[in-house]
């Protein structure tokens, strides 16, 4: 072959390859022009319309591996812990994500699709539940607060805003100083372990609001993620959890109880500076304060569960109703002994008066011109004794040393009590406050 001959073969060849190019690139863009010209209606009914043959009935993988579905969930507000039901309102929004690639796509040019929520019935998802729910509801004001957003590749996100009140047992013996930890548990209803798991999100699972204020309690930044896979007759299910660490704060209790209760103790010990012979006064504050902190006790349980076992603020309460019914009977006990002396001229009083009785009847007995004589056959007369042999019993003159004695006495009681009860009490205080708030406190707090 001639050089002329070659040089045409090879440009005849390279003419060849530039048409097949510009068809090539030119079906290319024919297809791009078509697929951006499809309206989106028609492209979400070929995504996952009939004509696509998607059906929501069936999972993603049928008869393959189970579908992991990664959650996580953001606390808009935690409020409402209530002891009397044992639980907690709580409002949060739920996102859940998957892989679907029944719906991944390529022919729309953006990266991921948000749809209508109107579009959740046309698409399989997840059957979660809260294990430890007691009531629920949606927020539709002003729209369903629902979002669905589909990406390329299939994978779907659902997130959703709910209003839960979930159970949370309470362990009360530490009342008000405890520490509760509330659990959350998100479960799979029908779906056992061979078709779907749940996992928590590797980056924040749980996120809290910044402005999230309790009233009475304080959300400890440690959140204790975990599984609870459940175990049924039907089947093992896949559950996640996570548990919330409330501590209480004591500013309202130690304001409308502590505070109060105490200085009704203080004021009961007032007494002990009251005269003892002032017994209006001294009974009337005994039992006012007796009567005052039986109603404070009864206000500090009205708010509590009737549970079995004794809390920290019932030992509280219990031991001031001790030291004001105490203090009443201190004044019992100072006023008796106070009466002693009271009791013992009343005693020697009757001692005289039989003693004058007694001297009155031996004067009749043996009046002049009524004195007799006993005879005797074989002896001599026998005169009647006299007046003067009658015995009588001794007479205590001075009483005014006895009396003092007895006053005293009491005296002592007041002296001593207005020592011994701050003390007892003081100690009492230390023993309690280390007890519930310093070791029980710490020890829920490591816990």
């Amino acid at each position: 072959m001639t050089r002329p001959d070659l040089k045409l073969l090879t440009t005849l060849f390279a003419c060849f390859l530039q048409i097949h190019n510009f068809r090539i690139t030119e079906g290319k863009e024919y297809e791009r022009a078509s697929s951006s010209t499809m309206s989106p209606s028609d492209f979400l009914d070929k995504l996952m319309g009939r004509t696509s043959g998607y059906d929501a009935r069936i999972r993603p993988n049928f008869k393959g591996p189970p579908v992991n579905v990664t959650c996580n969930i953001f606390i808009n507000s935690f409020g409402s812990v209530t002891e009397t039901t044992m639980d907690y309102r709580v409002n949060i929004f739920l996102r859940q994500k998957w892989n679907d690639p029944r719906l991944a796509y390529s022919e729309y040019p953006d990266s991921s699709l948000d749809l209508d929520p109107s579009m959740l019935d046309s698409i399989w998802k997840p059957d979660l539940f809260f294990a430890n729910e007691k009531g629920a509801n949606f927020h539709d004001v002003t729209t369903d607060n629902k979002l669905l957003r589909i990406f390329k590749d299939g994978t779907v996100l659902y997130s959703i805003r709910l209003t839960l009140i979930l159970s949370c047992p309470m362990d009360l013996k530490n009342f008000p100083m405890d520490v509760q930890t509330c659990t959350m548990q998100l479960e799979s209803f029908g779906y056992t372990m061979n078709d779907l798991i749940f996992e928590w999100l590797d980056k924040g699972p749980v996120q809290v609001a910044d402005a999230l204020t309790l009233p009475q309690f304080l959300i400890r930044d440690e959140k204790d993620l975990g599984y609870c896979t459940k175990h049924y007759n039907t089947g093992k299910f896949t559950c996640i959890e996570v548990k919330f660490h409330l501590e209480r704060q004591m500013g309202y209790y130690l304001i409308q109880m502590y505070i109060p209760s105490l200085l009704i103790v203080i004021l009961s010990w007032v007494s002990f500076w009251i005269n003892m012979d002032a017994a209006p006064a001294r009974v009337a504050l005994g039992i006012t304060t007796v009567l005052t902190m039986t109603t404070q006790s009864s206000g500090s349980r009205a708010s509590l569960p009737k549970v079995s076992y004794v809390k920290a603020i019932d030992i509280w309460m219990a031991v001031c109703l001790l030291f004001v019914f105490a203090a009443l009977l201190e004044y019992a006990g100072v006023n008796f002994v106070s009466r002693q002396q009271r009791e013992f001229l009343r005693l020697k009083r009757r001692e005289r008066r039989k003693q004058k009785e007694d001297e009155l009847q031996a004067e009749r007995l043996h009046f002049p011109g009524y004195n007799m004589t006993s005879c005797d056959k074989d002896g001599p007369v026998v005169k009647p004794a006299t007046t003067n042999s009658v015995p009588h019993p001794p007479i205590l003159k001075n009483t005014e040393p006895n009396r003092k004695k007895f006053i005293d006495r009491a005296k002592r009681i007041d002296t001593i009590s207005r020592a011994a009860f701050p003390l007892v009490f003081l100690i009492f205080n230390v023993f309690y406050w280390i007890t519930f708030k310093i070791i029980r406190h710490d020890n829920a707090r490591r816990d």
